[in-house]
């Protein structure tokens, strides 16, 4: 079972209007969690680089970098990435299931990625082979 959430439009409204490093701290957050969980250790060529993950339908913009396999936030809303993802929850977290390939969300136009393509796949070549912890899908019903 996919999650399939279709938030209200006013949602997205007032997403927009969060500060970024506010944004930014939560999203970060659930990165450091997965990194320490579940092992998400990013390749050495993520070092460096500023990322901005765009979820779509809630307004939010996350913005961080990689610096020596941790994910750090960034702060200003403006700030200059490497590398952008944006697609809707529902598809991020099909992503991060694995339930969904990036191909196949790229292809249907449902991901979108601008940036440094040599990076961009490095990204996706990670995500396709990182392990899915248990409690990932069981937290979805997938059990």
């Amino acid at each position: 079972m996919s999650l399939s959430f279709t938030p209200p439009a006013w949602l997205a409204k007032v997403g927009r209007r969060l500060p970024c490093g506010l944004v930014s701290l939560h999203g970060v957050a659930g990165l450091e969690l997965a990194r320490k969980l579940a092992g998400l250790t990013p390749p050495a060529e993520l070092n460096g680089h500023a990322y901005a993950i765009t979820v779509s339908d809630l307004g939010l913009r996350h913005v961080f970098r990689c610096e020596h396999g941790r994910f750090r936030p960034v702060f200003q809303a403006g700030a200059d990435v490497s590398l952008s993802l944006t697609a809707t929850l529902s598809d991020f977290i099909a992503l991060g299931q694995g339930t969904l390939d990036a191909d196949t969300l790229f292809f249907q136009r449902r991901l979108m990625i601008s940036g440094d393509t040599e990076l961009g796949l490095i990204v996706k070549n990670w995500l396709d082979a990182s392990q899915r912890p248990a409690w990932l899908a069981r937290l979805f019903g997938q059990a």
